[in-house]
């Protein structure tokens, strides 16, 4: 079972440099979970919702997502489908990694709650399995901490403050996706994807409800995942 020996094991290869790297990531998350909660807030959700979404969901892409969906009127069935096809991209995430998240079901169970980008992203450039797996464990509690303590500040201040905007929280959630898309973007199969998604959920943006465009700009990825691969890369 997932015991105190492994968390043991865990806390041991957790070294300064280790620590180091998580927290210069994980810092932002409290910035982006007090973004959450301000704009969760100005949309009507209210702030023990906003908490309790942010600790049972903890997966700031569909979070917002679901409340942009609400607050622009769409229903709630599109706001989660959305919010589903946008996290479909942990099931191979969970499959790349779940062998060095436990050694056993428990841990793995929940270990899954935790499965963000940031860990994925710290374990996949790690070669070391006992490293890799402190690096998961502690990148996710770290990033679920600061999210959810985020995500109480922003709703309490937004609650009290009013208009988001007015201190550039509405800014933080956009600022942090397109540092983390802006390497990926050297890829032209994915600046493809990117311009032929955003040009469809443009186009259709007028004539369908709430939440449908995002799903519909799918067609994007799926249409450039049939080309055929290339390793050209856009000039920096």
């Amino acid at each position: 079972m997932f015991s105190m020996k492994n968390m043991r094991s865990i806390w041991r290869t957790a070294d300064a440099r280790l620590w180091r790297d998580v927290l210069a990531v994980a810092a932002t998350a409290s910035l982006v979970g007090a973004s959450f909660g301000a704009i969760a807030v100005a949309a009507g959700m209210p702030v023990w919702l906003c908490c309790v979404t942010s600790l049972v969901v903890f997966a700031g892409g569909s979070q917002f997502m679901m409340v942009g969906i609400l607050a622009a009127g769409g229903g709630p069935v599109a706001a989660v489908l959305a919010a589903l096809v946008l996290n479909a991209r942990h099931l191979p995430f969970g499959l790349a990694i779940g062998h060095l998240i436990s050694d056993n079901r428990l841990g793995r169970l929940l270990g899954s709650h935790v499965l963000i980008d940031e860990n994925t992203a710290f374990v996949l450039a790690e070669r070391d399995p006992e490293r890799a797996r402190a690096l998961y464990w502690v990148a996710g509690g770290c990033f679920f901490v600061l999210w959810n303590l985020g995500t109480l500040v922003g709703a309490y201040g937004g609650d009290q403050l009013g208009d988001p905007a007015a201190f550039g929280l509405d800014a933080a959630f956009p600022a942090a996706m397109f540092a983390l898309l802006l390497p990926a973007l050297r890829d032209r199969n994915t600046v493809r994807a990117v311009l032929l998604g955003g040009a469809i959920a443009l186009a259709v943006t007028p004539l369908v409800p709430a939440g449908v465009p995002v799903l519909l700009a799918l067609v994007g990825l799926l249409v450039v995942r049939r080309t055929p691969a290339t390793k050209e890369t856009v000039p920096a």
